[in-house]
């Protein structure tokens, strides 16, 4: 049973005590081999199920909530308590749903990232060409370097939390991991376009690149107004060095 079944387990309500769902009508069927035991049972899985579903969506509700205090005032700085004066849900709500701060943290995280992680998809699809890959991405890096900056700065700090917090450590890995597979997949993807054979390891490429953007994120936060430009034009000289031999 996943953490979030055994934590559905208590009451969903609004005011997040009780659970109102009613037991379904029972279930008639003309199949003599239906037991009405069997019945009940699947009643009572079909209301565990919907208690299940509600109390993840209340998380996802709640930790988009807590994104924005979270970027602007990092992991260190951040409480549940602090989260509640920032958003319209109280410390006790906050606290039914997450059992600590690296638990909502983590789960904000890893929300967040569950879209971040398809960023680059369409652009990848779409690619006629090295050239055009190359020109794309390197737009859409510094474009989010832009936009999302309070965002990539949560997860540099979760990520160096993780050196010292072995309770998210793994989320931090398993979230490291899509992020490596992203890049790769870019990396790949215009090294077939060039018709070459990409000289980089998966791990290789992608430390290069989120270097790159964390290094370029440092200087934007600091006022920097041409790290975003600075980071496109390291990303295109980055892709131009990919080459191994000719593919065949």
């Amino acid at each position: 049973m996943t953490d979030v079944a055994r934590m559905a387990g208590k009451a969903i309500v609004g005011d997040e005590s009780h659970v109102t769902d009613q037991p379904d009508e029972p279930i008639v069927t003309n199949e003599p081999q239906v037991t009405e035991s069997r019945v009940t049972e699947t009643n009572r899985e079909r209301v565990s199920r919907r208690q299940v579903d509600k109390f993840a969506e209340r998380r996802a509700q709640l930790a988009d909530a807590a994104l924005q205090t979270l970027a602007e005032l990092g992991y260190a700085r951040t409480s549940l308590r602090e989260i509640a004066q920032n958003t319209t849900f109280s410390h006790g709500v906050l606290h039914y749903y997450f059992s600590d701060k690296q638990d909502l943290i983590t789960h904000c995280v890893r929300q967040y990232e569950a879209a971040c992680v398809t960023r680059y998809d369409e652009i990848v699809a779409a690619a006629t060409s090295a050239d055009q890959l190359k020109r794309e991405f390197s737009a859409a890096m510094a474009q989010t370097l832009r936009t999302d900056a309070p965002m990539h700065r949560l997860w540099y700090d979760l990520r160096n939390q993780s050196l010292f917090e072995e309770s998210f450590r793994s989320d931090v890995l398993e979230i490291d991991q899509r992020r490596e597979a992203m890049i790769w997949s870019v990396v790949s993807r215009y090294a077939e376009l060039a018709r070459i054979s990409a000289a980089l390891s998966p791990a290789a490429a992608y430390a290069i690149l989120d270097g790159l953007f964390q290094q370029a994120l440092l200087h934007h936060l600091a006022g920097d107004d041409e790290a975003a430009e600075r980071l496109r034009g390291n990303v295109v000289r980055v892709l131009d060095t990919v080459d191994g031999p000719a593919a065949p």
